[in-house]
């Protein structure tokens, strides 16, 4: 259930803060009784951007896929890595 809170809240630093680092998930800010803001942790923000970066990849290979193109070998790419590099066995 999201969590809501209006705009004269903020004034509260320090309350809005441990929400957000306790919850973990956006805080809503309504203005005037619509929605107007929104406040999360860094650590929320960098997960939810971390999946949407996933899922745009996740995408693109499911593309790639319905395109017919194969899919690399993991192995050969750090095989090829290694060698060009000349990290060895890593």
């Amino acid at each position: 259930m999201p969590n809501i809170k209006p705009i004269s809240e903020l004034r509260n630093t320090t309350e809005i803060s441990e929400l957000c680092h306790n919850i973990k998930e956006p805080v809503f800010i309504t203005k005037n009784g619509y929605g107007d803001l929104v406040v999360m942790s860094m650590e929320t923000y960098e997960r939810s951007q971390a999946m949407a970066d996933l899922y745009r990849k996740l995408g693109e290979s499911e593309a790639d896929l319905a395109a017919g193109i194969e899919p690399l070998d993991g192995e050969a790419v750090f095989r090829s890595l290694r060698e060009k590099y000349g990290y060895g066995d890593i």
